[in-house]
């Protein structure tokens, strides 16, 4: 999956593990869950705001929803790349885009997204901060 423009976008790479996998050696479907995570948070780590900062500042970005297409499996041994995009056309809080591919990007293994709420520390919905709207526009 290529960026499109005014987008903000970040690939990881993982090696899948035994512990990732059922008896036949194919990843369990939760653990793309896990991947998406990994997507989200070196995202942030790579626009300079650690995921630990936003909470540092009484936010949380609890998942609201979450969708998870499986394409093609990964298996024990694989190295995967895992593209987070934040989608910037989202306004309700936040959605990031992910695509997970094999490291030569032939076969995509999944495709899905996650949407989070902003939650201050009393657990309220609230708007997305200034700091957040500002590290988004500063980086299209």
């Amino acid at each position: 999956m290529n960026p499109e423009p005014n987008t903000l976008s970040h690939r990881s790479t993982y090696r899948v593990i035994y512990g990732d996998t059922d008896t036949m050696g194919v990843v369990y479907h939760a653990n793309y869950l896990r991947w998406f995570e990994i997507g989200r948070t070196e995202l942030f780590r790579h626009l300079g705001l650690p995921y630990r900062e936003i909470e540092a500042r009484g936010l949380m970005l609890p998942v609201s929803e979450v969708n998870c297409k499986y394409l093609t499996p990964a298996r024990y041994d694989d190295v995967i790349v895992i593209e987070a995009t934040l989608n910037t056309g989202f306004r309700a809080g936040m959605q990031f885009d992910y695509t997970i591919t094999s490291q030569d990007s032939t076969v995509v293994h999944t495709t899905g997204y996650t949407r989070h709420a902003f939650v201050n520390d009393q657990g309220r919905v609230v708007r997305p901060p200034a700091f957040i709207r500002e590290l988004i526009r500063d980086n299209l």
